[in-house]
C-alpha cells in the first residue's frame, strides 16, 4: 500500500522535521550570521547539485531580497575537473548536500578553505566529507531518508536558509512566522486525498511544464525534478517571463501546465500569464491560495492558508511532492526506487 512506502511516510514527516531543525540549529545559525556581519560579507557562493541546487535558487531570492546579498551558484566542474577555480574574495561559500558526499561539491568548499574564506555546510550528515570542510555545519535533522526522491531534506534545507535570512535581518516578525511553519505544512498535507483523486486524470501525460516566478522559481525546478524522478514524464521548469520568450509556442489545446502562484508580488503577472494560457487551450493545474488564480485552473490545488511569499516555497512544494507520488503510484511505479537512480549520487 502507498501509505506504507518510505516516500509517503517521509512526506508526512516534514512538520516534525521542520520543528526540530528550527529549534536545534538556532545557535549555530546565530553564530554564522554574526560571523557574516563581522566580516562584512556581501556575496554568497553556493555549491550544490540536484534538489539541493533548487534550495540554492531559493537562497538567491531570499538572501537577495531580505538581506541584500548577491548569491550565485558555483560551477563545480571548474574546481573538480578543470581545476581552474575562480577567486572568491570576501564571500561565504555555502555547500548544500543531503549526503555531503559528492566530490565536486566537497572540492568547492576545500578550495574556499584554501583561499581562506568563510565556509558553511547544510547537510543531513554533519561528519561527512562536506561537513569536514566547513567552518560552520548546519544539521538538517531529517533522520534517515530511505526513499530515493528527496522530500523532507529539501524542505529542511529551505527552512535553514529562511532561518539564516531572518537571523541576519534581525527580523522578529520573520522569526515568529517561522515558528508557525510546521503548522502550515501540517495543514497543506490535508490536500493529499484530493491529489490522489486527480492523479488518474494525468496517468497518460507524457510532457508538461511547471511555471514559477520570484521565490517560487525554485519550486518550479524542484517540482519538475520530482515529476521526472518519480513518473518518468518529460517536465520542464520555467519562469513565466522566460516562458513568454519562445517556449509559449509549444502550448496547444490540452497541453498540461502546472502554475505555482501563491499570493505575493508576482501574483498579478502570473494571473495575466494564466489568462494567456487559457486562451491557447492549455490545461492548467494551479497551486495557490488566491481564489482568482484557482478559478482559472482546470485542476485547482488550494493551499490551506495565507502565507508570506518569502516562506511560500516550503509550502507550495508539498502539493507537488504529493502529485508526483500519486501519479507514479497510479502508473504502478515503485515510488521508493525510481528506475536507474540511487539515493546518493557522487559526481566529479
Amino acid at each position: 500500500m502507498l501509505k506504507q512506502t518510505h516516500l509517503y511516510q517521509e512526506i508526512h514527516e516534514q512538520p516534525a522535521v521542520l520543528a526540530t531543525v528550527l529549534q536545534q540549529e538556532k545557535e549555530t545559525i546565530s553564530r554564522l550570521a554574526a560571523e557574516i556581519k563581522q566580516r562584512d560579507i556581501y556575496h554568497v557562493v553556493i555549491a550544490a547539485r540536484g534538489t539541493s541546487d533548487n534550495a540554492g535558487r531559493y537562497a538567491q531570492y531570499l538572501l537577495g531580497a531580505i538581506n541584500g546579498l548577491t548569491v550565485t551558484l558555483s560551477t563545480p566542474s571548474l574546481f573538480s575537473i578543470y581545476q581552474r577555480p575562480p577567486r572568491f574574495g570576501n564571500a561565504l561559500v555555502l555547500g548544500i548536500s543531503q549526503s555531503g558526499k559528492s566530490p565536486d561539491i566537497v572540492a568547492v568548499l576545500a578550495e574556499a578553505r584554501r583561499q581562506g574564506v568563510l565556509t558553511a555546510a547544510i547537510t543531513n550528515f554533519p561528519t561527512s566529507d562536506l561537513g569536514q570542510q566547513a567552518d560552520f555545519v548546519i544539521d538538517l535533522h531529517a533522520g534517515q531518508e530511505r526513499s530515493v526522491a528527496a522530500t523532507k531534506t529539501y524542505t529542511s534545507e529551505l527552512a535553514v536558509i529562511a532561518l539564516l535570512s531572518a537571523t541576519l535581518a534581525g527580523n522578529a516578525d520573520m522569526l515568529a512566522t517561522l515558528q508557525q511553519l510546521p503548522e502550515y505544512v501540517e495543514k497543506v498535507l490535508t490536500v493529499n486525498d484530493q491529489v490522489e483523486r486527480i492523479a488518474e486524470r494525468y496517468r497518460y501525460m507524457q510532457h508538461c511544464v511547471v511555471i514559477g516566478r520570484g521565490f517560487n522559481y525554485a519550486t518550479a525546478f524542484e517540482l519538475a525534478l520530482k515529476m521526472k524522478e518519480l513518473t518518468y514524464t518529460i517536465v520542464e521548469p520555467y519562469s513565466s517571463a522566460d516562458f513568454l520568450h519562445g517556449p509559449m509556442a509549444v502550448i496547444e489545446p490540452g497541453f498540461p501546465v502546472v502554475v505555482v502562484a501563491p499570493s505575493g508580488a508576482v501574483l498579478a503577472e502570473l494571473k495575466s500569464f494564466m489568462e494567456t494560457l487559457k486562451e491557447r487551450g492549455a490545461e492548467i493545474i494551479a497551486i495557490s491560495n488566491d481564489p482568482g488564480i484557482l478559478e482559472l485552473a482546470r485542476t485547482p490545488l488550494a493551499l490551506a492558508q495565507d502565507i508570506p511569499e518569502w516562506l511560500s516555497p516550503i509550502i507550495t512544494i508539498i502539493p507537488g511532492q504529493l502529485l508526483a507520488m500519486h501519479l507514479a503510484h497510479t502508473r504502478d511505479y515503485d515510488v521508493d526506487r525510481p528506475r536507474g537512480l540511487r539515493k546518493v549520487t557522487e559526481t566529479r
